[in-house]
Protein backbone atom coordinates (compact mmCIF):
# COMPACT_ATOMS: atom_id res chain seq x y z
CA UNK A 1 0.00 0.00 0.00
CA UNK A 2 1.36 3.50 -0.86
CA UNK A 3 0.16 5.48 1.89
CA UNK A 4 0.68 4.06 5.05
CA UNK A 5 0.37 5.16 8.61
CA UNK A 6 3.80 6.80 9.05
CA UNK A 7 3.34 8.36 5.34
CA UNK A 8 0.74 9.74 6.51
CA UNK A 9 1.96 10.93 10.28
CA UNK A 10 4.63 12.58 7.95
CA UNK A 11 2.99 14.47 5.62
CA UNK A 12 0.81 15.86 8.94
CA UNK A 13 3.97 16.44 10.46
CA UNK A 14 5.45 18.43 7.61
CA UNK A 15 2.55 20.49 6.90
CA UNK A 16 0.09 20.30 9.92
CA UNK A 17 0.62 21.54 13.65
CA UNK A 18 1.63 18.13 14.41
CA UNK A 19 1.73 14.39 13.59
CA UNK A 20 -1.57 13.19 14.87
CA UNK A 21 -3.55 16.76 13.62
CA UNK A 22 -4.92 15.67 10.81
CA UNK A 23 -7.92 18.38 10.65
CA UNK A 24 -6.17 21.15 9.06
CA UNK A 25 -7.02 22.35 5.86
CA UNK A 26 -2.94 22.18 5.10
CA UNK A 27 -2.55 18.89 6.20
CA UNK A 28 -5.27 17.08 3.96
CA UNK A 29 -4.74 19.92 1.40
CA UNK A 30 -0.80 18.21 1.28
CA UNK A 31 -2.79 14.19 1.73
CA UNK A 32 -4.38 15.11 -1.39
CA UNK A 33 -2.04 16.31 -3.07
CA UNK A 34 0.09 12.83 -2.32
CA UNK A 35 -2.94 10.79 -3.73
CA UNK A 36 -2.93 12.93 -6.78
CA UNK A 37 0.05 12.62 -7.67
CA UNK A 38 0.09 8.57 -7.25
CA UNK A 39 -3.11 8.71 -9.24
CA UNK A 40 -1.90 10.71 -12.05
CA UNK A 41 1.57 8.08 -12.24
CA UNK A 42 -0.79 4.79 -12.32
CA UNK A 43 -3.07 6.29 -15.02
CA UNK A 44 0.35 7.19 -16.86
CA UNK A 45 0.46 3.50 -17.17
CA UNK A 46 -3.27 2.35 -17.03
CA UNK A 47 -4.87 4.53 -19.55
CA UNK A 48 -8.39 3.00 -19.42
CA UNK A 49 -8.54 2.58 -15.81
CA UNK A 50 -11.63 4.97 -15.86
CA UNK A 51 -12.83 4.27 -11.86
CA UNK A 52 -9.07 5.80 -11.22
CA UNK A 53 -9.95 8.46 -13.43
CA UNK A 54 -13.16 9.55 -11.31
CA UNK A 55 -11.41 8.91 -8.24
CA UNK A 56 -8.81 11.38 -9.53
CA UNK A 57 -11.15 13.86 -10.37
CA UNK A 58 -13.25 14.12 -6.96
CA UNK A 59 -9.82 14.11 -5.87
CA UNK A 60 -8.97 17.24 -7.16
CA UNK A 61 -12.54 19.11 -6.79
CA UNK A 62 -11.93 17.81 -3.25
CA UNK A 63 -8.66 19.76 -2.83
CA UNK A 64 -10.10 22.95 -4.94
CA UNK A 65 -12.66 23.38 -2.57
CA UNK A 66 -10.73 23.07 0.27
CA UNK A 67 -8.08 26.11 -1.35
CA UNK A 68 -11.28 28.04 -1.77
CA UNK A 69 -11.90 27.79 1.71
CA UNK A 70 -8.38 28.66 2.80
CA UNK A 71 -8.08 31.93 -0.18
CA UNK A 72 -10.96 32.84 1.03
CA UNK A 73 -10.53 32.27 5.05
CA UNK A 74 -6.69 33.36 5.01
CA UNK A 75 -4.57 34.27 2.28
CA UNK A 76 -1.07 34.02 3.42
CA UNK A 77 -1.97 30.20 4.69
CA UNK A 78 -3.15 29.72 1.21
CA UNK A 79 -0.36 31.10 -0.37
CA UNK A 80 2.25 29.45 1.58
CA UNK A 81 0.80 25.96 0.83
CA UNK A 82 0.84 26.82 -3.13
CA UNK A 83 4.22 27.52 -2.99
CA UNK A 84 5.34 24.62 -1.24
CA UNK A 85 3.44 22.22 -2.79
CA UNK A 86 4.40 23.71 -5.72
CA UNK A 87 0.31 23.84 -6.92
CA UNK A 88 -0.02 26.29 -9.86
CA UNK A 89 -3.39 27.89 -10.08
Amino acid sequence: MYLTKEVKEQIFAKHGKNGQDSGTAEGQIALFTFRINHLTEHLKKNRHDFNTERSLVKLVGKRRSLLDYLKKKEINRYREIIKELNIRK
